[in-house]
């Protein structure tokens, strides 16, 4: 008997038993969130992975690699049922008797439920692939029912569609048209809803006379909504109204904010009583021109603004009536999502349970608290977790983002909640008819999420069908963080 065995045995079995420790508080505090069948169990692997992640594995996992064991580098859906396995192995290689060894029921249950929840909210998969696919709807799609029947046709699993856009008759056109789209090919789909969320724009600005675009270096003024006009500003400002108010409050000097997804960064500089003087730190070499409703974002300021607005609560009186599941923008924290529940609880008081709920994480606090926030949800009705790339690059950084995702990935393994992965997935070929290299490379990486969202474009349908093709193939090579050895077949 090697002592380099006992050695890893003994290592493991404080691991199991820190693990188990220190989840236990977390386990307990969650319990009083969990009203679904089932989920008291994917709950308890979340917090066992959490506890886990606070140690540095690497020393171990090499060890255990030398011993052809596992490497626990794919337990995300199985935490104990894998450690456990692998300390009856090395209680047998020591000599001694084998302790409890997991089934193979036990030991793919995580992964089952996984699959349940992902066809619970995006329905039963084409044939082929292993990822659904999500559909931006475009304004065009109320007055045009062969959208919807081109979707069902390539076997679309769900459409999306923005509240932030258009109006309930416009809606309920397209849902018309997908319903008929239904009954003609026998294709269902399921229908995902985005309430907008508080979100933050460019409102009206101003150019220095002479000056179209801004540059680094240049001073900017950030103005609260319809103030521009009565506010006296150097002849040299560019300036632009924010559509929110508690931001112009809230940031402090130093703060970065950025215009239209990172394109402009400025670095304040000054507070004034109407607002905020900052100065451009980076942009492209020709500049920006301010444009009204492009986005803004605070990425340093801690923001008290309600994740439901006036708007959202009149668009839930029609998604709640309509739609199979609910996006929720902007969601930070736990009470954003009670404030979201019992919203739905006034209009399905029966029945509200039954509508699923995508939580985009687009901000640091929603990354932070999102253990949390998913319990909460989770807890009660079907859920997942939308990697929303676009404004959590701009809020994290890009560098952070790559890491990011895989994070939000691996969290929602662990609670055996699906992921979206959205924003921008092969957004050159939707809209210019090409892809590039790049972006097929991180379609092909998106194959590990449950679901692909495509937003609207041009060459939307030709979008769709090499990505079928595409997910298809990686179905083959690849399942979560699994590498799936089929036969090669470019040598022999």
């Amino acid at each position: 008997m090697s002592t380099e065995i006992v050695r890893l045995k003994q290592k493991l079995d404080r691991l199991i038993a820190e693990i188990e420790a220190d989840s236990r508080p977390r386990i307990g505090a969650w319990s009083g969130r969990i009203g679904r069948p089932g989920f008291a169990a994917s709950a308890a692997n979340l917090a066992h992975y959490l506890a886990l992640r606070q140690h540095d594995l690497r020393p171990l996992q090499r060890g255990l690699m030398t011993l052809g064991l596992s490497s626990l580098g794919r337990l995300e859906s199985r935490v104990m049922p894998t450690l456990l396995a692998v300390r009856a192995t090395l209680t047998a290689l020591c000599g001694e008797p084998e302790t409890l060894r997991p089934s193979p029921r036990q030991f793919f249950a995580g992964e089952h439920d996984l699959a349940q929840r992902s066809e619970e909210l995006f329905g039963t998969l084409s044939s082929g692939r292993a990822t659904a696919l999500l559909v931006t709807c475009p304004s065009e799609a109320a007055d045009d029912p062969s959208f919807m029947l081109r979707l069902a046709e390539r076997k679309v699993e769900a459409v999306r569609i923005n509240c932030a856009h258009d109006d309930a008759d416009a809606w309920q056109r397209m849902i018309n048209h997908l319903h008929v789209a239904e009954q003609t090919t026998g294709h269902r789909m399921k229908i995902l809803m985005d309430i907008a969320g508080p979100k933050i724009r460019t409102g009206a600005a101003r150019a220095p006379q002479g000056r179209e675009r801004i540059l680094t270096g240049d001073l900017i003024a950030i103005v609260a909504a319809g103030a521009l006009d009565r506010i006296d500003l150097a002849e040299d400002h560019f300036s632009v109204e924010c559509t929110l108010s508690d931001p112009l409050i809230n940031s402090a000097v130093g703060a970065r904010v950025f215009v239209d997804d990172g394109k402009l960064c400025i670095r304040i500089e000054r507070k004034t009583p109407w607002g905020l003087i900052g100065r451009v730190t980076s942009t492209s070499d020709k500049g920006l021109r301010l444009k009204p409703e492009k986005g803004l974002n605070f990425p340093d300021t801690l923001l008290d603004i309600p994740a439901l607005t006036a708007k959202d609560r009149t668009d839930l009186d029609f998604v709640a009536e309509h739609a199979d599941g609910i996006e929720f923008s902007f969601v930070q924290s736990v009470a954003d999502v009670e404030t979201l529940q019992a919203a739905l609880a006034e209009r399905r008081p029966d029945d509200w349970r039954k509508l699923s709920l995508v939580l985009k994480i687009e901000t640091p606090e929603a990354v932070a608290n999102l253990p949390d926030i998913l319990m909460q949800a989770a807890g009660q009705q079907p859920t997942a977790v939308m990697i929303a790339r676009g404004d959590l690059a701009v809020e994290i950084g890009f560098a952070r983002l790559a890491e990011m995702q895989e994070e939000i990935l691996w969290l929602g393994e662990a609670a055996h909640i699906p992921v979206i992965w959205a924003t921008q997935v092969l957004e050159q070929l939707v809209k210019k008819g090409t892809p590039s290299r790049g972006e097929m490379t991180d379609a092909a990486m998106a194959a590990r999420a449950e679901c692909v969202m495509l937003n609207k474009g041009p060459y939307l349908f030709k979008a769709i069908t090499e990505l079928d093709t595409l997910l298809g193939r990686m179905a083959d090579h690849q399942h979560k963080k699994t590498p799936q050895l089929r036969k090669l077949q470019s040598w022999g």
